[in-house]
C-alpha cells in the first residue's frame, strides 16, 4: 500500500510539473502574433510553450507571462495590439531596437499589471495614447528617443506611483499639462522623482504648479524646446531639485 500511494504521489506531482510548465492558451497566442509580426526575434523562440520552452527574454509565473525584456535584440516590426492580451505583464522592455516602428496601440492600456514600460531609443512615432494613463501600477514610464509627436497626455498624471518620467529626445508640443480640477496634470505626479522632457519642441510657459512643495526631485530635464520658465520659479522651488537641466 505504501509503495501504491508513493507511486500515485509522484504521479500527481509530474502532472503538475506538466501543467505548470504550459503557457496560458492567450498568453502563447499573444506571443506567437508577436513572433508572427517581428523579425529578429531570439532563435530559441520555437515550440508553442514560451514558459515550458523558456523563451529568451520572456519570463513567467504561474504559466502566465509576466516579463517581456528584449533590449538591443535587432527587433524590427510593430506593436501589436494583441499584446494587451498579456494581462499579467508587468515588465515590457523593447528598448533600443531601432526597426520597432509605428505607433502604440491604443489598447496598450488593458495592460492593467504594468509597472514598467521601457520603449527607449526605438522608432516609434504618432501621439503617445491617452489610455497610457489607465496602467496606474507603472512605476517607470521610459519613452524617450523616439518619433513621439503631439502633445502630452493630460492622463500621465493619473499615474500616481510613477518615480521615473522620460519622454526626452521626440518631437512633443504644445505645452506642459497640469490639472485644472476636471482634467489631471502632470502637476499630480508628487512621486516622481525623474522628470525628462528635454529635446522636445514644448512651447508656452512651464506652469509654476507643476512641481510643488511635496516634490523631492533628483533629475529635471527641460533643456531644448520653446518653452520658458516664469521668474518666480527657481527662488521658490529650486531647493527641490537633485540636478537639473534648462
Amino acid at each position: 500500500m505504501g509503495l501504491r500511494i508513493q507511486v500515485f504521489l509522484l504521479s500527481v506531482w509530474f502532472q503538475f510539473l506538466i501543467i505548470a510548465a504550459v503557457t496560458n492558451n492567450d498568453d502563447a497566442a499573444s506571443l506567437k502574433s508577436l513572433k508572427d509580426i517581428w523579425v529578429g526575434f531570439p532563435p530559441n523562440w520555437k515550440g508553442s510553450d514560451p514558459c515550458g520552452d523558456q523563451w529568451e527574454g520572456i519570463e513567467c509565473s504561474r504559466s502566465r507571462v509576466t516579463t517581456i525584456t528584449l533590449s538591443s535584440m535587432g527587433l524590427s516590426g510593430t506593436l501589436s495590439g494583441d499584446i494587451t492580451a498579456l494581462s499579467e505583464l508587468q515588465t515590457l522592455d523593447l528598448s533600443y531596437n531601432k526597426g520597432l516602428k509605428g505607433s502604440i496601440p491604443s489598447s496598450i492600456g488593458d495592460l492593467k499589471m504594468l509597472t514598467n514600460l521601457i520603449l527607449v531609443g526605438c522608432s516609434f512615432s504618432g501621439p503617445i495614447p491617452e489610455s497610457i494613463g489607465s496602467l496606474q501600477k507603472l512605476v517607470f514610464l521610459s519613452l524617450n528617443s523616439n518619433s513621439f509627436n503631439g502633445r502630452i497626455p493630460a492622463s500621465i498624471g493619473r499615474l500616481t506611483d510613477l518615480y521615473w518620467l522620460d519622454l526626452a529626445d521626440n518631437q512633443l508640443e504644445g505645452t506642459i499639462p497640469v490639472s485644472d480640477g476636471v482634467s489631471p496634470g502632470l502637476d499630480k505626479l508628487v512621486r516622481t522623482k525623474h522628470f525628462h522632457l528635454g529635446k522636445n519642441k514644448l512651447s508656452g510657459g512651464i506652469p509654476e504648479k507643476l512641481f510643488s512643495s511635496d516634490m523631492v526631485l533628483i533629475h529635471v530635464l527641460f533643456d531644448s524646446n520653446r518653452a520658458h520658465w516664469p521668474p518666480s520659479f527657481f527662488p521658490r522651488t529650486c531647493e527641490n531639485f537633485g540636478s537639473r537641466t534648462f
